[in-house]
């Protein structure tokens, strides 16, 4: 598929920046889930316009339909992957499609979705990860679990079988694509069809209880939820994070590297819907401009 410009993420960042990219007569692709927005199910009452609590999910929801009705195409999908390509960028999604483009907004939002479980704050850095691509070196010849239902989950634990003696994908009414878990099958991870209830151990991680009340013995979990994080995909496009995870903008929304722009809670605090759509709008402009060639 081929686009001029690809945004990463369907929160309100990247709903404005489709809508101001399309706008501009610039062929754009929103790739992403309204139900991993910040927004979905949170409640604004502090936004220029709205009086009393509205409903994000309504929001968004409308902020959708207004970027489609202005020509934007919608995929409801993770990104897995995106790289530089020629002159351009290929973002790959989850079905394994590569969609290539000019220009790359990243409005993905920055922080890792928890499963608030016992013991996952306690054991965070002492066998909990949140990116498996990250620390899968430091679980060489060890048991590990990969907890997740999208497709993020069934990539990091087919990655894992090249590290750990042994992988347990713990999925429950798993949304991953079927090619990424067959791909997952065929490297050996094992699937338990259960929820993840506590992750248990002293000094260390040293099991995971289930849902059912078993108990699978593991040195490590990964918690994959969602797609991959703004940060994994900045650094696949050659954009360095800063310290915090955040993606450091100019006043058009440019990054580091020529054609990849960022907008929203990515690019730091405020994390607030105002700062987030007016970036959103700074940056589809900007984006749209670069790969049609215009100022």
């Amino acid at each position: 598929m081929n686009a001029d410009v690809v945004v990463i993420g369907c929160g309100p960042a990247g709903l404005q920046a489709g809508i101001h990219s399309s706008r501009r007569k610039a062929d754009t692709v929103i790739v992403g889930k309204l139900k991993n927005s910040a927004l979905s199910g949170a409640h604004i009452e502090n936004y220029f316009g709205l009086g009393g609590k509205t409903d994000g999910s309504v929001l968004l929801k409308a902020g959708l339909e207004q970027a489609l009705s202005f020509g934007c195409r919608h995929i409801d999908r993770n990104v897995i992957g995106a790289s530089a390509d020629g002159d351009g960028f290929r973002v790959t999604i989850e079905s394994g499609e590569n969609i290539h483009c000019r220009s790359v907004v990243i409005a993905t939002g920055v922080s890792r979705m928890k499963l608030n479980i016992p013991g996952e704050k306690e054991f965070f850095g002492k066998g909990v990860s949140y990116c498996a691509e990250c620390d899968c070196n430091f679980f060489k010849g060890l048991r590990v679990a990969v907890i997740g239902n999208e497709s993020k989950a069934a990539i990091s634990s087919e990655l894992m079988t090249k590290y750990a003696s042994k992988v347990y994908w713990v999925t429950k009414n798993s949304s991953a694509d079927r090619k990424l878990v067959d791909k997952a099958l065929a490297a050996g991870v094992e699937i338990i069809d259960r929820g993840a209830k506590e992750i248990i151990g002293k000094e260390n991680v040293s099991s995971l209880l289930l849902d059912n009340g078993s108990a699978i013995g593991v040195d490590g979990v990964f918690i994959e939820l969602g797609g991959r994080s703004s940060s994994d995909i900045a650094m696949d496009l050659g954009v360095v994070p800063e310290v915090d995870d955040s993606i450091k903008v100019n006043k058009k929304a440019e990054t580091s590297v020529a054609g990849v722009f960022a907008c929203g809670d990515i690019t730091g605090e405020p994390w607030q819907l105002a700062k987030a759509v007016g970036e959103g709008a700074v940056a589809g402009n900007n984006a749209a401009g670069r790969a049609k060639g215009i100022k």
